[in-house]
């Protein structure tokens, strides 16, 4: 059992692959049902383009249909301060405000350079605290760039030591594609924490490469205290080639077994799942619901083949 809690990201980084718009009132009834069996946090949606994302096309609506109370809880991805005056404006809290360590990855992604990102977060952060809100800096591409490769840890450390920088309470740092390996992770949450140790420190994983739990377990081990996961390692980055689906929330929460976790709420998480997927056309990548699912009835997890 751990301290490290997770953010459940399917309603954004999980869906934002899939091409199919979700209706706001299902989108909502998946936060309330994550969030009563104790989900601690959840990223419920992104400012980005509908044009470009358009599974995101309702973000906005998703928001304002949500109490306070469910949104302290609820995230919301921006890439623009005025990305956070819109979703302050229709009632967020907590915005991460995204770019990538690699110039080319940004780019393709924001439509800027990483400087021009990093020198718009002041004003992000100054909107996002006179709403009484928080924000996040969020670093794609920690590790790896689908069209750079291999990223210097001193140029995510540069960016996090940054000034222009400091107003962010957490610092997710994102294995963009799952391409790194524990050794990577370990080191590079190690690194963050140490230079800046009044934050958070918020890993974001990709299942790739089969490494998922291992490098959520590395960086939990390394002082990262928030982790991210999406139902059935539902997702993967539109601009990013390479990448595939999120660390599942499901397997995450099995190793880790957090204190509100049941086997019956693993069980009911494995159905909410199965359910989403089937509704989009998208394969189950989590273990742990193989497990739920198995005949190994003997073992306090198994809830067997579904009636």
């Amino acid at each position: 059992m751990t301290n490290a809690i997770l953010r459940d990201v399917t309603l954004r980084d999980g869906l934002q692959l899939t091409g199919k718009l979700l209706a706001t009132e299902r989108k909502v009834e998946i936060v309330r049902e994550l969030l009563r069996l104790g989900v601690p946090s959840l990223e419920i949606g992104s400012m980005a383009r509908p044009d470009l994302v358009p599974p995101m096309a309702n973000t906005l609506e998703v928001v304002e249909a949500l109490t306070p109370e469910e949104l302290a809880r609820c995230w919301v991805w921006v890439a623009t301060p005025r990305h956070v005056e819109r979703a302050v404006a229709a009632g967020a809290l907590n915005v991460q405000y995204c770019f990538s360590a690699s110039d080319a990855h940004n780019q393709a992604n924001i439509g800027r350079s990483t400087e021009a990102s990093l020198a718009a977060m002041p004003a992000a952060v100054e909107t996002a605290r006179a709403a009484g809100g928080r924000i996040q800096l969020c670093i794609a591409t920690s590790f790896t760039c689908p069209f750079d490769g291999p990223v210097p840890e001193e140029r995510v450390l540069a960016i996090a030591r940054d000034a222009r920088a400091q107003g962010a309470e957490d610092i997710v740092l994102c294995d963009t594609l799952g391409q790194a390996v524990p050794a990577q992770v370990s080191s590079l949450v190690s690194r963050v924490r140490e230079e800046t140790p009044a934050r958070r420190i918020v890993y974001h994983g990709h299942d790739t490469w089969g490494l998922g739990v291992a490098n959520t377990l590395a960086a939990i081990g390394a002082g990262a205290t928030v982790v991210d996961g999406a139902l059935g390692g539902l997702g993967g980055c539109p601009f990013a080639p390479g990448a595939s689906g999120n660390t599942a929330s499901e397997d995450i929460v099995f190793a880790t077994r957090p204190s509100w976790l049941t086997p019956a709420g693993l069980a009911r998480m494995v159905e909410l799942s199965e359910d989403l997927l089937a509704d989009l056309g998208e394969p189950n990548r989590s273990k742990a619901a193989q497990g739920v699912r198995s005949s190994a009835s003997a073992f306090a997890w198994v809830a067997g083949p579904r009636r």
